[in-house]
């Protein structure tokens, strides 16, 4: 079999055993890569080793809690205990829960979103480079979102924390240059995953409203945001670093 640039190499996948992570994970593995799963749920996590290694590929699940420390510096020891090394990292787990405006929001549920979404970007990254640094390179991707790349009504802590999310790649992606590490942020908007159909059940509206902020006229999949992340950890990217990619079916070019 032809390398394709990621057979043999190490992935490390945050918040991967439901939606993006997951179709991540799969399409990681499913292309050759050894693949970290590393999510708070460990049932999840467990099921998609499974089907993982069901279709052929190699993977491993370890449980990481991205607001302590001490989980995602085991995580990326771990990972360089049985690997030997962490070529692409996808640090993709978040939280979403706001459904207020700003004046109406709670100081507890701001630290909660900051402490998942900007300070677990933050703490995997602090540990991911000096492996990649002590190898010669990697690549990072960062799960930001269209909120990221504008405002979001009744989800202003949410669209803050993904702005932030942007800084600290672009930041992160001008100081590695050199060192042979590209990061970037995928920016998605309304994936269809479990998540959303949850939610959609509770508001049909929610549905209706979603598809039409696409001018595609549809949600995206999650298979859909694995690909523009494979392809940013990928040699064809190689030119590619400090982006936030709006894979949006066009909604932030209205």
């Amino acid at each position: 079999m032809t390398n394709n640039g990621y057979e043999q190499r190490v992935a490390v996948i945050t918040g991967a055993a439901a939606g993006i992570g997951r179709a991540t994970a799969l399409a990681f593995a499913a292309r050759g890569a050894r693949v970290v799963v590393a999510d708070i749920d460990e049932q999840g996590g467990q099921q998609v080793v499974g089907a993982a290694r069901e279709s052929g590929g190699e993977a491993m699940f370890v449980r990481c809690d991205v607001t302590r420390d001490d989980d995602v510096q085991a995580l990326v020891a771990t990972t360089l205990e049985h690997y030997g090394r962490l070529d692409f990292a996808f640090n993709n787990a978040g939280i979403e829960v706001e459904q207020s405006k700003l004046a109406d929001g709670d100081e507890a549920e701001f630290d909660r979103i900051m402490d998942v979404n900007v300070k677990g970007v933050w703490r995997c990254m602090k540990h991911q480079i000096p492996a990649m640094l002590a190898q010669g390179g990697g690549a990072i991707v960062n799960t930001a979102s269209v909120a990221g790349l504008g405002a979001a009504p009744k989800m202003s802590v949410y669209s803050a924390s993904k702005h932030a999310v942007i800084g600290l790649t672009k930041s992160a992606a001008v100081e590695y240059a050199k060192k042979g590490i590209r990061v970037n942020a995928i920016c998605p908007a309304v994936i269809d995953t479990d998540m959303f159909r949850r939610a959609a059940e509770s508001d049909p509206r929610k549905a209706e409203f979603a598809a039409a902020m696409h001018p595609v006229g549809r949600l995206g999949t999650a298979d859909e945001i694995a690909a523009a992340v494979l392809y940013l950890c990928s040699p064809d990217a190689g030119f590619t670093t400090g982006v936030a990619l709006p894979v949006d079916g066009g909604a932030t070019a209205i």
